[in-house]
């Protein structure tokens, strides 16, 4: 999580008048000579390789390996940004990037056109899902990794290249003009309403990227502008990672009142410790709010979700969060360079910290473990619920994650979803709604025969053990023995590739449904299209339409 806050001046100006005496003189005068000292031999160590060392060195490279090599005794969130990876770097912070709005993907040395963003350049351009691109600027890309393609894509707002792509749908080859423009990838995707009455607000949050609560207060303004009887509403925080610290606080501020305690942060200095309140007026301060988590949510996401509960103003629905309680800043280092580092932990307002993993303390190899369940506190929301620190956020309604089949893996892996929804697109023109899109049994019967020559094996997890089984047996020179028995049984569990797809037909459906949705109402009908089996959502959505339910959620066990 990072703060929007600089912390240089502090640093330099005021912490050498706050010296407290001359014990602490003395120990920072210590310090920094071991600092310089070893700065010094690290410099003469470099000037000798660059001079001496039998071939060329690169000394860039060198010195960022060496950086590396340092910051990661530390934890994974302290890290050296160099010039070259600044714009990835701003892209993760602020949803924004020089390019056309199109990922690529990579199949039998080939490389296609991806996921399109709606009225982003490559959406302009025409470019759809599933067209190979043959050439960018004359230059052939058959072959190129998806990094080094990526680099051809990105560039300065307004600057122009030719692609040559093979069309999807028609089979020809033709040149496109690109101008490349800011895209800016929002991070809020979705808000639409749901449930019987259609009197539910649900919005999904992706990142807390600068502005993001004005998108999110916004969303709930039109919805409610839209359902005037709004009765209810989910917040969704799956898989984001996190983001701005501000941003989250005002986010809380859209369900808490002005003057709030939202989070503490605690660093090694007192400059670096402090208190944030809501300061805004609240969006709503007594409507019911669900707010959905699970193992990828993250920092800012469990800063929201955290204070929530522990302020008893909404239930939390999902799977236990990551547990990142640990704050970053970033320092300029010089030549656009920057160092990312982590300055403190923060608090939740029962006074809890989330943070799940003790990097402080490592094992003797270097590892690092879960903070136990013994040094784990308990602290007591604000009507008196029980929440424990060091573990993410416990969900106040737990929802076991749905596992996806080998079955499922493997025909992502292999593009077959991809691949066939290209065809789809191909064949029909237009679809039903996001809303309502459904394949039929005989779409799913197309599906299968169009499967039916396509390798898309894989080995179950009982044929996994036994091949473990008939290498260990194999070693200790037992598997003669054993071999008639062996091989009767794996005649037993060997699966059949079509009982399997029908076995597994609703899960197939729905990713291929979703994909299919994805060439026609592109990330906003993926995610509109899923609420309708989305276990979470509707886990949310019957718990709001019960408020007794709801209520007694937050009131204390006895």
């Amino acid at each position: 999580m990072h703060k929007m806050k600089k912390y240089a001046g502090f640093l330099g100006g005021f912490g050498i008048a706050c010296i407290l005496g001359v014990f602490i003189q003395a120990k920072t005068a210590d310090s920094y000579f071991e600092i310089s000292k070893n700065l010094d031999i690290f410099t003469t160590l470099f000037k000798e390789l660059n001079t001496y060392y039998v071939d060329p060195i690169e000394p860039g490279k060198m010195m960022k390996t060496s950086i590396d090599a340092m910051l990661e005794n530390l934890d994974p969130y302290t890290n050296y940004i160099t010039e070259s990876d600044i714009e990835e770097y701003e892209f993760q912070t602020t949803g924004k990037y020089g390019g056309i709005g199109a990922n690529m993907r990579k199949k039998d040395d080939k490389i296609y056109v991806g996921e399109v963003y709606e009225n982003s350049p490559a959406f302009t351009a025409g470019l759809h899902p599933g067209d190979e691109v043959i050439a960018i600027d004359k230059q052939l890309l058959k072959g190129k990794d998806i990094d080094d393609i990526s680099l051809l894509l990105k560039g300065s707002p307004g600057t122009q290249f030719t692609m040559r792509i093979k069309d999807a749908y028609t089979g020809t080859e033709i040149d496109k003009i690109i101008t490349r423009s800011e895209i800016e990838v929002s991070s809020v995707p979705y808000a639409g309403l749901i449930g019987k009455n259609k009197d539910i607000a649900v919005v999904k949050l992706t990142q807390f990227t600068p502005a993001c609560s004005r998108l999110v207060r916004s969303a709930f303004d039109s919805l409610k502008k839209a359902q005037p009887n709004l009765k209810s509403v989910v917040l969704d925080l799956r898989n984001n990672p996190g983001g701005l610290l501000n941003e989250a606080v005002s986010i809380c501020n859209i369900f808490v009142d002005r003057g709030q305690l939202v989070v503490m942060t605690k660093g090694k200095t007192p400059q670096l410790s402090e208190e944030f309140r809501t300061s805004g007026a609240p969006w709503d301060l007594n409507i019911p709010v669900a707010v959905l988590i699970n193992r990828s949510s993250a920092s800012a996401s469990e800063v929201v979700a955290g204070t929530l509960q522990d302020l008893d103003r909404a239930v939390i629905v999902g799977e236990r969060s990551y547990g990142k309680g640990l704050v970053q800043v970033t320092r300029p280092l010089g030549y656009n360079a920057r160092l990312k580092l982590t300055t403190a932990k923060y608090y939740t307002p029962s006074g809890r910290c989330i943070q799940a993993i003790d990097y402080a303390h490592r094992n003797a190899d270097g590892s690092v473990g879960h903070i136990p369940d013994s040094l784990k506190k308990e602290f007591k929301t604000k009507g008196g619920r029980r929440v424990q620190s060091g573990g993410g956020v416990e969900p106040d309604v737990l929802v076991a994650e749905d596992d996806i089949s080998k079955l499922a893996i493997t025909l992502y892996i292999k593009n077959y979803f991809f691949d066939y929804a290209t065809q789809y697109a191909k064949q029909n023109k237009t679809i039903a709604s996001a809303s309502t899109f459904a394949l039929a049994d005989a779409d799913f019967a197309a599906f299968g025969k169009w499967l039916e020559n396509k390798d898309y094996s894989y080995k179950t997890e009982t044929e996994i053990a036994l091949d473990s089984f008939k290498q260990a047996a194999t070693r200790d020179k037992s598997f003669d023995a054993v071999k008639g028995e062996y091989n009767a049984l794996l005649t037993k569990v060997s699966h059949d590739k079509k009982q399997d797809l029908a076995k597994h037909k609703a899960e197939v459906m729905r990713i291929l449904e979703n994909e299919i949705i994805s060439r026609y109402y592109y990330l906003r009908g993926r995610i509109e299209n899923s609420m309708r089996t989305d276990e979470d959502v509707q886990k949310a959505l019957n718990l709001l339409e019960q408020p007794a339910q709801y209520q007694a959620l937050l009131v204390p066990k006895k």
